[in-house]
């Protein structure tokens, strides 16, 4: 079997994938250069690490199309002094991006073995700028998320039916949320801003559909 070059593969990842959908950012593609993708798989798929597919983590959760992670890191234009919330640790590897431009990261996952393989990693590869929460995100968890905030960028790794007020909530003002947002097939990549104490600014980015995070609200259905 043939050892793949992971240098060249990420570089590929960036030109043939990710520059294509019009990512054309220079900090979003320096992280994606940076932070090697193939440390956050399962040994068995590491020559797939660089693909344009979802791969599966476990728990029925995937890691995103790398391109749709670089869509997230472009839209939310993370400075060095941003106060991160991840909701939706999974592989550890969007975390680690996040930790790479970003001051500090709160990442909170329902599935204690996913954060703590996720912990081991990223702690191999010297990321000590971030916090682990086990936690239903919507629920028991709350005070302790916002301990760590308020935040100035929070990022839903799944979708969600509707968005939970809380996590608005939880934003700075000039703060910026990225959520995938509806149910399948109709689901849409939502850039909100807080732009004041009370108000909010909306952007429908793309369409697109990735798999739910769990034990979130549903959409309230209408009978006639």
């Amino acid at each position: 079997m043939i050892e793949m070059n992971f240098e060249t593969a990420r570089h590929n990842m960036i030109e043939q994938q990710i520059r294509p959908w019009n990512v054309i950012d220079p900090v979003a593609l320096d992280a994606l250069e940076a932070i090697p993708r193939e440390n956050y798989v399962a040994e068995n798929m590491k020559n797939s690490a660089f693909s344009d597919v979802e791969l599966p983590i476990g728990h029925n959760q995937v890691m995103l199309f790398p391109k749709i992670e670089a869509k997230i890191l472009q839209t939310v234009q993370l400075q060095k002094t941003d106060n991160v919330l991840e909701i939706g640790t999974g592989s550890g590897y969007m975390t680690a991006l996040l930790a790479h431009l970003a001051e500090k990261v709160c990442s909170v996952e329902i599935h204690d073995d996913l954060s703590l393989q996720a912990q081991e990693k990223l702690g191999a590869d010297g990321f000590d700028n971030i916090s682990f929460i086990v936690a239903n995100a919507t629920e028991e968890s709350e005070q302790q998320i916002t301990q760590h905030g308020p935040f100035d960028v929070i990022i839903l790794t799944g979708s969600v039916p509707q968005l939970p007020d809380i996590f608005k909530q939880m934003l700075k003002t000039g703060g910026r949320l990225f959520a995938v947002i509806g149910t399948a097939p109709a689901m849409e990549a939502t850039l909100i801003t807080q732009v004041s104490d009370s108000q909010y600014a909306n952007e429908i980015l793309f369409e697109t559909s990735i798999p739910e995070l769990e034990n979130m609200p549903q959409a309230e259905s209408f009978e006639l």
